[in-house]
């Protein structure tokens, strides 16, 4: 595995995270390209605010081997930024709505 290929799972796991919180959570759901898009900025916002914590793709290939257990906190991280990121969207449009009406 490289560097590439763990940053690009980590982006499709934010999606998940983000499709999966939408599924779940009806009244926070933007459908499927709007939780996906949520989930792709979360995921990569996330993951580069606190990848410096030692679990960026850099930090779990940097013997030449994956570390496995950076690389489950990576996908861990991912996807909670992505279910995140879809929950502070949707509560930042609530706000912005009510914001017009008055």
């Amino acid at each position: 595995m490289t560097a590439t290929l763990i940053s690009l799972i980590s982006v499709f796991i934010g999606i998940i995270g983000a499709n999966v919180t939408g599924f779940i959570f009806k009244k926070y759901s933007f459908g499927f390209i709007g939780n996906t898009i949520a989930g792709v900025f979360g995921s990569v916002f996330l993951i580069k605010s606190f990848g410096r914590l030692g679990f960026d793709p850099k930090s779990i290939m940097q013997l030449g081997s994956v570390n496995y257990s950076l690389f489950f906190i990576n996908i861990l991280v991912s996807f909670l930024g992505g279910a995140i990121a879809l929950i502070l969207i949707s509560i930042f449009k609530n706000k912005m709505n009510k914001n017009n009406r008055k």
